[in-house]
């Protein structure tokens, strides 16, 4: 129990250091542009860390970090290396005034630290089998993309911004609103059916159909299964989660899901899942395993009983072959029972991004009401323009410091996660109490208000020079940048992103504007990053080995 607590404090120290050596990515515009005082930014941007909470729903990216590393090789005390070897890097890099990433800081820790367990444990083994390759290949893909999309918007947005037609200027990012609301729109259809699709168990059986050819027929009515719930999904946005569940139920087979969700019931009962872990470290947890094992190869039969019988058959003849006294009855009856319809809605519920999509709307609305009011009402005046800028700058900082938050705090989340699944306290990173996320939203949003003043130095006038209307296309396109990938789950660096940005904006004057120099070693220190991590976190975990073997 004490190292346990030990590694949701170092999780929540971390997410604290995040806060502190991001918060430049959010507030350095604002603060070298004397919008606000430094103070007054960090407390800005904190705000807005933590109104992410409420408005992230479906957690992707935790997903993400939390499954980078095989399940059989996450234990106490790889994350723990992963998280002391991310620790020390985030504070060397700040000290420096480096703007290196904390999310690949954390992503090249735990990586490393279970490639080194798994060597250690197992001898040579490809690494294929030891980390999910696909997702941490993507993740290092967009070490180069997130700042070169970020690059690419801010140079687009600061064309626009200077178009001397008011008209348009507003048609223009009229369009990039509306574009970006039909992705979101796209992406959330996207999540929604993958979120469906798992509940068909389609993810799972195509590992069991690439060991086992007779499990083809079963994987191909899965995914025939879950196809024909998208036309149903398409409908989301006039119907609702509820309807779009209805009919799914009312015109789909959804035989298998009901069996998953009783086996996946019967499990959460018996805590088949922790017991699992526990036997594995715990030897006098192995007979009471085995106990639960018996039980439920002896239940999981009858659930097909379901289909033909219904929920209360199903419980007796469950009674019948695993025998229970009246009061264990009652709260395995109690356990079992389940609303298929709230099921489903919640699950297509979980990809809904409409707070998202509304922010982004809202957000280039007020950008062409400001133009129009300073350009086309009033007297276009320089001073006038360039005090629009900056109040400009307060939303656009704002929307960043919401896609910082949505973005950097889920990895904690996902880290914290994958540690109560290693030591038998949460069944799977799905089963993530509420406490978590809470906490992780609130640790960076402490840390950003504690601020990061070396590294706000670099990125806010080391890179180039940014005036209050560059500011505003940087943080804008940063904030788009970090919303898309956060809705493709996909963990990408904040402080990539804003650079890439800030790079942009210099550009779009003249590339000598940009010290090319200073951007270089960034680049360095981004492409070291995720590799010096996994050395580090290694080198901590064969040291700590020898203390908590």
């Amino acid at each position: 129990m004490t190292f346990i607590l030990i590694i949701i404090v170092l999780a929540l120290v971390f997410d604290y250091i995040n806060g502190f050596h991001d918060a430049a990515n959010s507030i350095a515009t604002i603060v070298s542009t004397k919008v606000l005082t430094p103070f007054q930014a960090v407390l800005w941007a904190a705000f807005f860390n933590f109104i992410a909470f409420y408005i992230f729903k479906d957690h992707a990216v935790a997903n993400t970090i939390g499954k980078t590393v095989q399940k059989e090789f996450i234990t106490l005390p790889v994350i723990f290396s992963g998280l002391i070897a991310a620790i020390f890097w985030n504070l060397l890099t700040w000290w420096f005034g480096i703007p290196s990433s904390s999310s690949h800081t954390l992503i090249g820790g735990f990586a490393g630290a279970g490639i080194t367990h798994a060597l250690l444990s197992k001898g040579m083994m490809p690494i294929s089998e030891i980390v999910e390759v696909d997702k941490v290949l993507k993740i290092f893909l967009f070490i180069f993309l997130a700042p070169l999309i970020g690059m690419l918007m801010s140079m687009i947005f600061t064309f626009i911004t200077i178009n001397r037609n008011t008209w348009i200027k507003c048609i223009l990012f009229a369009a990039i609103a509306i574009g970006l609301n039909f992705l979101l729109i796209k992406f959330e259809k996207d999540k929604m059916g993958e979120n469906i699709s798992k509940m068909f168990r389609v993810d799972k059986l195509e590992k069991e159909a690439a060991k086992d050819t007779t499990k083809l027929a079963k994987l191909t009515n899965a995914k025939k299964n879950a196809a024909l719930c998208i036309p149903y999904i398409d409908e989301y946005e006039g119907i609702g989660s509820a309807k779009v569940a209805e009919n799914i139920i009312a015109n789909v087979d959804m035989k298998e899901v009901n069996h998953g969700i009783i086996n996946d019931n019967i499990k959460k009962y018996f805590k088949y899942d922790q017991l699992e872990v526990l036997a594995k470290k715990n030897p006098a947890k192995k007979e009471e395993f085995s106990i639960v094992k018996k039980a439920i190869d002896s239940l999981k039969p009858l659930v097909k009983v379901y289909d033909n019988a219904g929920f209360d058959g199903m419980i007796e003849k469950m009674n019948a072959v695993y025998p229970m006294d009246p009061s264990t009855l009652e709260k395995f009856k109690k356990a079992m029972k389940f609303d298929l319809k709230e099921k489903v809605a919640k699950e297509i519920s979980k990809g809904d991004n409409a707070m998202i999509r509304y922010g982004i709307l809202i957000v280039f609305g007020i950008f062409i009401l400001s133009f129009i009011y300073t350009e086309k009402i009033k007297e276009p005046k320089v001073s006038r323009t360039n005090n629009m800028f900056k109040k400009l700058q307060l939303v656009s900082s704002a929307a960043f410091s919401i896609g910082h938050g949505g973005n950097d705090a889920q990895k904690v989340m996902g880290i914290i996660a994958a540690a109560l699944v290693a030591n038998g306290d949460l069944a799977d990173i799905k089963s993530m109490p509420d406490w978590i996320p809470l906490a992780c939203y609130a640790a960076i949003g402490l840390g950003t208000l504690s601020g990061g003043w070396k590294i706000i130095k670099t990125m806010g006038t080391k890179i180039t020079k940014v005036t209050p209307l560059e500011g505003v296309c940087a943080e804008t396109a940063g904030a788009t940048t970090l919303f898309l990938t956060e809705q493709m789950g996909i963990p990408v660096s904040t402080t990539h992103t804003i650079t890439g940005a800030i790079i942009g904006v210099g550009a779009t004057k003249r590339l000598s504007a940009v010290r090319w120099g200073v951007t270089v070693n960034l680049l360095w220190a981004w492409i070291l990053t995720i590799p010096i991590s996994a050395l580090l976190a290694g080198l901590v975990y064969w040291i700590s080995s020898f203390f908590l073997a």
